[in-house]
């Protein structure tokens, strides 16, 4: 396992110490990246022996990557696992050339499994006792899940509208949870408000360096499950965006250790095409891009039933940003009838029940096929963040509305 080298600021450059926990850049207060010593895992010898170790063969995860996850200056950290990661890449019944990558079969069903893996492993290694997250849902889910595995105590603050499923997730795991009458961001004002007065490290996303860690692994995986190959385009629906800023941060590892095969024609890389996907009821991102922004506004009276999308304001807006831009991608903006049709049409076609989140990422590769952006030649990813069986009471919810025509305003 690498030894962490520092923590660097995405914005400035700053370099932070590691060995106590850390939140954000105390000079300008951008999200932190994890860098590595990677020496000792360059080449194809350590590439090729993943997967191969006893734990690997029983259900490693995630942790197959164990060559690219933190290790102290003492030695290898004992992760914090429910089993996350390795998720199935399905390809599409009728297009040959899409994959969906499957988080849904991640522990607590989304992909939020990942990045508070990792999290609360760090938050254990550092001694910490007491945890807080704002979430859109899913978010609270995992954290509760992850903080009782470590034994640390979770206090997780969310939308009183949140589905069902994390609502209850929440109260199995002994979780300190509180509804809030409003969204993620009312959320994270309370958190930021009474975290000091009452002792909790804030998990709040990328406000702490160690959930980009748990999702950069999707990079890693859906570069391994095609054959250690770039796609075309990455579809990725992006209310936080941690998902998408850690799979940027893979890439650069992949490259950096050889891992990935050139495809440029000259021994270099061409990245995948990273699209941003969001709902048209609280699109900041989408907005920002079409306006030529480096950073979003809020937006204001935020509404979709893909929850997760449902955050007004990304902290990570100016990476995601940067990120598409420099790998020419797009973002896109859906409304919740053309998102629930998608969601129809996987589960009746493909069999394949998607969150809606999911859905506005399968919708938003058919709208770029017909705005020709992308051609059924390209070979692409699409992800579906969590299991649709988490969302039943929502989308009950939107077949009663669709059938009165009253889905989407």
């Amino acid at each position: 396992m690498p030894q962490i080298s520092h923590l660097e600021c995405s914005r400035c450059h700053a370099r932070h110490d590691a060995s106590t926990p850390q939140t954000v850049c105390n000079q300008c207060a951008g999200a932190l990246y994890v860098r590595y010593d990677l020496s000792s895992a360059q080449g194809l010898a350590v590439r090729n022996a993943i997967g191969t170790t006893s734990a690997d063969h029983r259900w490693s995860g995630m942790h197959r990557y164990h060559a690219v996850l933190p290790s102290s200056l003492n030695g290898p950290i004992d992760p914090v696992t429910l089993g996350e990661g390795w998720t199935p890449m399905l390809p599409s019944r009728r297009s040959p050339n899409v994959f969906l990558k499957e988080e849904g079969a991640n522990p607590t069903g989304t992909f939020k499994a990942r990045g508070l893996a990792l999290a609360m492993t760090m938050a254990r290694h550092y001694g910490i006792q007491k945890i807080a997250v704002p979430s859109a849902g899913n978010a609270g889910g995992a954290a509760a899940a992850y903080a009782a595995a470590a034994g640390i105590e979770a206090h997780i603050f969310m939308p009183k509208d949140v589905p069902l499923a994390n609502q209850i997730e929440c109260m199995a795991y002994g979780a300190h949870m509180t509804l809030v009458d409003g969204l993620i961001s009312d959320c994270a004002r309370i958190v930021n408000e009474r975290k000091a007065d009452e002792g909790w490290f804030d998990l709040s996303t990328l406000k702490e360096p160690y959930r980009i860690e748990g999702k950069k692994t999707m990079g890693y995986e859906l570069v391994e499950q095609l054959a250690w190959t770039y796609p075309d385009a990455v579809f990725y629906p992006t209310g936080g965006g941690v998902g998408l800023i850690g799979m940027w941060k893979a890439f650069e590892e992949i490259e950096e250790l050889g891992w990935v095969q050139p495809n440029d024609g000259h021994g270099g890389y061409i990245r995948p095409k990273m699209i941003a996907v969001q709902a048209a009821g609280c699109a900041p991102v989408a907005r920002a891009f079409d306006q030529h922004e480096n950073a979003s506004q809020m937006w204001q009276n935020a509404h979709t039933f893909a929850s997760g999308l449902r955050v007004p304001k990304p902290y990570g807006d100016y990476l995601i940003l940067d990120i598409v831009r420099k790998s020419n991608g797009t973002v896109v903006a859906l409304s919740d009838d053309q998102i629930f049709a998608s969601l129809r049409d996987w589960a009746s076609h493909e069999g394949i029940y998607l969150s809606p989140e999911g859905a506005a990422a399968t919708a938003a590769y058919d709208h770029l096929l017909a705005t020709e952006f992308l051609t059924p030649d390209d070979r692409v990813v699409l992800f579906n963040t969590g299991s649709g069986n988490k969302y039943t009471d929502v989308i009950a919810q939107a077949f009663v509305d669709a059938s009165a025509n009253t889905l989407s305003p």
